[in-house]
């Protein structure tokens, strides 16, 4: 950890803040999240519909809002939506522990998902600003404290949540509420290059990002990636019990692939992007690890056709799998990020960010809804293998699409343009 502190010392002030925010953002909404749908339906009561529901609208007030999110970061400033964010959290997740009626859990629900929708582009935005020629560096630093908090944030979550679940939401809305006061003290103001008059209306803005070609096809390209991360989520933990000798057993095995995870994206980030800044360009980066996340499902294939309950050896496979996975996170995420800026011409950085989000959230959407059917359906039709060659290939395309762009130019920083 000593090359994370000496980068971290390395920056101003500002990209230290957020670096710290993040972590502690992300320990406050880890530590509540992964346990909301066990409360709704073994809490409350709710029917699975409504549980579905509940999460459904937080996921859509969050994804389906990041642009409009990034237009405002980009009209009156970064820091205001930051702030505004992480109080409508704070105040989201307080009532998700105190109220019980539907209707509040909704309203509760779509504040959570809202504020998010709110600080991410502008928080990515600002990073961006205040780092200048260091992005790269900036946001491979990002993701280490970002993964840092995913990792401690459910570990938290479950000592409270065995108090009370109550407990829980309170403690995260305490964490964010204090992240608001923080940042309205020490978070030094920041925005767009680009003045917040008439001529940059939220419809004008929207109106440039969106003939903005280049930045489309490099969106259009990534969705896919989307898609594979979220198998650790997914795919990977299904597999897992299902190939895990008892249940207890496949609870360790899946708290061990999310453990592997963070541990590499933790301790690998600075040195991975440090390695592959030396030897490629921008676009060689992202298709190296595009490449590396579509050979992570070629593993699995080595136990789809294996028995339930097949024993321990069957998780090696899963473990290779997510290791491949989240080294090919580890290298795309910091040049993703910079070249969405490139792209974006230092213009309406928050508001391409904004639309970028929202592509991948509906790629990730409509990924997982395939990828779930396709586990039942390939299994019932003796074609286990069958989803996993699909994501390889996916994870193929993405890598091809990005490789063409970067062999055309128009992904380097002095190429990119506005077409």
């Amino acid at each position: 950890m000593t090359g994370v502190a000496q980068q971290f010392r390395s920056f101003d002030r500002p990209v230290r803040l957020l670096a710290i925010n993040q972590f502690t953002i992300n320990i406050g909404f880890y530590m509540l999240m992964p346990y909301l749908a066990a409360h709704l339906s073994l809490g409350l009561g709710l029917a699975g519909w409504l549980v579905g529901l509940i999460l459904g609208v937080r996921n859509f007030s969050q994804q389906g809002m990041f642009l409009l999110g990034g237009a405002l970061a980009d009209r009156f400033g970064y820091k205001p939506l930051i702030v505004a964010g992480c109080a409508l959290r704070t105040a989201g997740f307080a009532l998700l522990g105190l109220v019980d009626s539907v209707p509040a859990l909704i309203i509760a629900s779509a504040a959570t998902g809202f504020a998010g929708a709110l600080f991410n582009p502008a928080v990515r935005a600002y990073v961006a600003k205040d780092a200048g020629d260091r992005r790269v560096e900036a946001f491979a630093l990002f993701n280490v404290f970002y993964q840092a908090g995913i990792l401690l944030g459910p570990l938290i979550g479950l000592l409270l949540t065995g108090v009370a679940f109550q407990l829980t939401c309170l403690v995260a809305a305490v964490v964010f509420a204090a992240l608001t006061v923080l940042q309205i003290r020490s978070l030094p103001a920041r925005r767009s290059g680009a003045p917040a008059g008439p001529a940059e209306s939220l419809l004008a803005g929207w109106s440039v990002v969106l003939r903005n070609r280049r930045f489309l096809a490099f969106s259009a390209a990534m969705v896919g990636s989307y898609v594979l991360s979220f198998q650790v989520y997914l795919a990977l933990p299904l597999e897992t019990r299902r190939l895990a000798p008892t249940e207890s057993a496949g609870t360790i095995e899946v708290g061990v692939l999310f453990a592997v995870s963070g541990v590499i994206a933790i301790f690998g980030q600075l040195r991975v992007t440090a390695w592959c800044r030396e030897r490629w360009s921008h676009g060689q980066c992202l298709t190296a690890g595009l490449t590396s996340m579509a050979l992570a499902f070629a593993a699995p294939l080595l136990t789809a056709s294996s028995p339930p309950a097949a024993g321990a050896f069957a998780f090696a496979p899963l473990l290779v799998s997510v290791a491949l996975l989240t080294l090919g996170t580890v290298v795309v995420f910091p040049f993703e990020m910079d070249t969405i800026v490139s792209l974006a011409r230092d213009h309406l950085v928050a508001t391409h960010y904004g639309l970028y989000n929202t592509i991948c959230g509906v790629g990730i959407a409509i990924g997982n809804l395939g990828t779930g059917a396709a586990l039942d359906l390939a299994r019932a039709g003796g074609i286990a293998w069958a989803p996993w060659v699909a994501l390889m290939l996916i994870g193929g395309a993405c890598a091809l699409g990005v490789f063409a762009l970067g062999r055309s130019g128009k992904l380097e920083p002095a190429a990119a343009a506005v077409n």
